[in-house]
């Protein structure tokens, strides 16, 4: 029976980032049949197999890509605990791994970092800004620490702090026929085109079921992935688009302006997403509590 042996665990993951044994052998300083037998191990200790092998490109298994994540996590885990227990304890090294929501990372992240990083200089920082759907499973699999996301990306293994409400607003060029109104009713948005995101994001969802529940129906004509692209649109002058407050620019944007829409009121509730099977490191949690504090202040 083999032992899980570290090397052979970094070996792994360097053939998945790079696509070939080649590249990964010579990172490596290892022989190709050497990357091969730490690789075949691996597969033999698992008893699955974790890379499917062409003449040009390796690609992981659909196993093989589930591994991975909990093989990045195994790796950190292991070379933090050997940075020494003094580094650990005073919190000189380490990371905390963040999935986070795009249009929230800008809002929630700077200024805590910042009051973070002159505390604990040693600590890294990596951001993943992923989808709610994505960031929900990177908490759930243990690839990311924690996640700031939305309350409807919702699963019974991770708990939601909610930190602040978010509404829904009009997105439109200052120059828009509707920009020079008072108050937008949802009958002036049946004969705009309006720019939507995709039906596969929280957004979207969160939208359709708050229009189709007043029987309020718009004219979709576009639809884009991010809602950075719907915004580019918006500021072409191809349509208006309904978007949370915080994906918006700031009053003194040169093109793009927002409104108020009209009840129903839509909002989204945006907030700290942990895992319930996943124990948080000491450096995730200090982040964790200076987050919390910090939007304590703001509330306030």
């Amino acid at each position: 029976m083999h032992r899980l042996e570290f090397l052979d665990l970094h070996a792994f993951i360097l053939v998945a980032e790079l696509g070939t044994f080649h590249e990964a052998a010579q990172r490596l300083h290892l022989s190709q049949p050497a990357l091969t037998r730490r690789i075949q191990k691996l597969e033999e200790l698992l008893e699955v197999e974790l890379l499917e092998r062409t003449t040009r490109r390796t690609r992981l298994t659909p196993i093989g890509a589930d591994f991975l994540p909990r093989a990045r996590r195994m790796l950190e885990e292991y070379e933090s605990s050997i940075l020494g227990i003094r580094e650990l304890v005073t919190h000189q090294k380490g990371t905390v791994t963040i999935a986070c929501l795009p249009t929230a990372a800008f809002y929630f992240l700077p200024s805590v970092i910042r009051v973070f990083s002159e505390a604990w200089p040693g600590i890294r920082i990596r951001i993943l800004d992923v989808s709610a759907n994505e960031g929900l499973e990177k908490v759930i699999n243990g690839e990311a620490d924690f996640g700031i996301n939305m309350i409807s990306a919702q699963s019974s293994e991770v708990r939601f702090t909610p930190l602040l409400r978010d509404p829904f607003v009009l997105a439109l060029r200052s120059d828009h026929p509707l920009a020079s109104k008072k108050q937008i009713e949802w009958s002036d948005l049946e004969d705009v085109r309006l720019i939507t995101v995709s039906r596969d994001s929280g957004n979207r969802t969160l939208l359709d079921n708050a229009l189709s529940a007043e029987g309020i129906h718009l004219n979709s004509f576009y639809e884009v992935q991010h809602l950075s692209t719907s915004l580019g649109l918006v500021e072409s002058g191809l349509g208006v688009a309904i978007l949370p407050r915080m994906t918006m620019p700031g009053p003194d944007h040169d093109t793009l302006c927002s409104r108020d829409l009209p009840e129903p009121r839509i909002q989204r509730s945006i907030g700290l997403v942990r895992s319930n099977t996943h124990s948080l490191s000491s450096t995730a949690q200090l982040f964790i509590d200076l987050l919390l504090e910090h939007w304590v202040k703001e509330s306030i």
